[in-house]
């Protein structure tokens, strides 16, 4: 009997281990909820990805729009509500207001943005649902996607966090050098910051860039399609050393004199 446990323990344990990932109980695809209540999300760990012990705080959001989470149209609207994985605790509850958008069917999910433990992100989305009594209406480049959409699953997670920080510096050295505005995607890469210098030597001032011209908005902007920022690291080292060199005694001179005229 003895050899065949050992072998069933193994497999236990690994199945343990292998558990991982956030996924979404609440709310359930299809389910249908009512504008200006409050909205109630449950996940557990479950399926492949990031799990609460690889994660630090989240974010949720209640978003509309297609299974292309980056698409322009997608309405983010924050549910204000936020929390830290290592308090424990499977679940949260938001609020929602009745103008965010439309009754359209299976047209909402949750959004839920962590943060991961050694850098990095972790996006995953629940299941789809529909709202009822919402009193606006969606715009109809977003009611044409939303027609497109079949079934009830929502976006696919998106793994970004780090797994080792020595290879931050070499996620993706190419896309520091790629202009800001010109990168698309959920997550985007800025530059390293410059080192300032140990004494100035311009005598006058120039710009560094030239001017750009600004666009004044008329109508409401979509929301951003980038949802993270990563800084380029540093690589200068900064080095310091004790000052073994004691302090100077208290004056005993006129000065003494002086600085005791203020103790009174």
């Amino acid at each position: 009997m003895g050899r065949f446990l050992a072998p069933l323990t193994v497999l236990t344990a690994f199945a343990t281990l292998a558990k991982a990932g956030i996924h979404f109980t609440s709310p359930k695809g299809g389910d249908k909820l009512t504008a200006g209540d409050a909205i109630k999300v449950e996940w557990e760990e479950k399926g492949s990805g990031p799990g609460p012990d690889d994660l630090t705080t989240y974010q949720l959001f209640l978003c509309a729009g297609p299974n292309d989470a980056s698409d322009a149209n997608t309405i983010n609207f924050d549910l204000q509500v936020s929390g830290n994985f290592a308090k424990g605790g499977s679940s949260a509850q938001g609020t929602t207001t009745t103008t965010i958008g439309g009754n359209t069917k299976n047209a909402y999910y949750v959004k839920m943005i962590a943060t991961g433990a050694k850098g990095g992100t972790y996006t995953v989305f629940s299941d789809r649902f529909s709202y009822s009594g919402m009193t606006a209406s969606f715009s109809p480049a977003l009611e044409a996607t939303l027609k497109k959409v079949d079934g009830t699953s929502g976006p696919a997670a998106v793994d970004s966090t780090v797994k080792n920080p020595a290879d931050v510096s070499n996620v993706a050295d190419d896309a520091y050098d790629v202009e800001y505005t010109m990168q698309t995607g959920p997550t985007r890469y800025a530059s390293m910051q410059p080192v300032p210098p140990t004494k100035i030597t311009a005598k006058t001032a120039k710009r560094r860039y030239p001017t750009s011209s600004v666009n004044v908005a008329k109508s409401k902007l979509p929301i951003p399609s980038q949802q993270t920022t990563l800084t380029q690291s540093q690589t200068h080292k900064v080095s310091s050393m004790e000052n073994t060199v004691a302090a100077a005694p208290m004056p005993s001179d006129d000065m003494a004199k002086f600085l005791r005229r203020w103790q009174d």
